[in-house]
This record gives structure tokens, sequence and C-alpha cells, in this order.
């Protein structure tokens, strides 16, 4: 196992992020296929949804408190940009899954199960404000959140492009 570094980051934190990238993805095709259809199996994404959803807020809290450990440690920063890119993005990691939470509890759905598995009660009555939060929120700051992924995304190949590879270090082949 590989410590974070000034030049690339460790086991850890590369393994956060790809695992945070694959439950990004799965929640990003859950919702593509509720905007593009009403069939009726649709409706059983809601489990594999939430399910995810839950894994990436301990995700999010595991990677957060990971990064404060050893932030003296990580690559740097290029610019201010993206730094503040890197701060909105792990802002809105955690924001979407706690709103979904939220919602969750207090929507009158009844308890939010992980893959089968009871980890959080419902309210016993619904809760407007927390209804309205979710249902407001929810879904806005994650498409901003997917925008911005794709924004990260085009970024590294910008770097790439014009020399300056920033790949390796999350995929763990520079040195």
């Amino acid at each position: 196992m590989t410590p974070d570094t000034p030049l690339r980051y460790g086991t850890v934190t590369r393994l956060l992020h790809w695992l945070m990238a694959a439950c990004f993805a799965v929640m990003l095709a859950t919702a593509v296929i509720w905007n593009l259809t009403d069939a009726d199996w649709v409706g059983g994404l809601y489990g594999v949804h939430k399910s995810f959803g839950f894994i990436l807020m301990v995700l999010i809290v595991l990677r957060i408190l990971w990064a404060l450990a050893n932030a003296a440690k990580r690559p740097p920063s290029d610019s201010a940009a993206a730094k503040l890119g890197h701060i909105a993005l792990y802002v809105l990691m955690f924001a979407v899954p706690l709103i979904g939470m939220i919602r969750q509890y207090g929507g009158g759905r009844g308890s939010l199960k992980v893959f089968g598995i009871q980890v959080m009660q419902g309210a016993p009555e619904k809760i407007e404000w927390m209804a309205n939060l979710g249902n407001q929120w929810h879904g806005s700051a994650a498409w901003l959140l997917y925008a911005l992924v794709f924004g990260h995304i085009v970024m590294v190949a910008v770097h790439k492009m014009r020399g300056h590879d920033v790949l390796p270090r999350m995929i763990g082949t520079q040195k």
C-alpha cells in the first residue's frame, strides 16, 4: 500500500476515488433511465439508486477525512481554479446524498434500505420541509455535480494535450 506523495495519490486515495466514480456511474445511469423511459421495471431502480447513494455518503465522509488527514502529503492543485473546482466537487458529493437521505427520512417513504438491509428509519409522518428540500434540490444538485464531474474529466484531457498528464497521479503509474 502506497501513501500519498506530492507526485501521486496513494492506494487509499485512489481506491476511494475510483469506487466513488463507479458508484456515480450507477447513480447517473439510473437517473438517465428514469428520464428516458416510464417502463414498469424502472421503479425497481429506486432501491439500487438509494443503496448506491448511501454507499456514496459513507465513501465521501471517509474520503473527506482521509483528504484532510493527508492534505500536506498530496499533489498540489495546479491552479486556484482547480482547487476551487475540487472544493465544489467535494461539497456537492457530500450534499447530494445528504439531501437525498433527508428526503428519505422526512418524505413519508419509509425506512432506507441498502440492498435490503435497513440502515435508517423513516419519520412516522411526512415532514414537509424535508420532503420539499429533497424534491427541490436533490436532482438539481446532482445534475450540477455531474456537470462538474464532466468538467473534471475534460480538464484531465486538457492537461494531457498541454503536455502535463495528471491522470497517472490517480491511476498510480507516476513515480
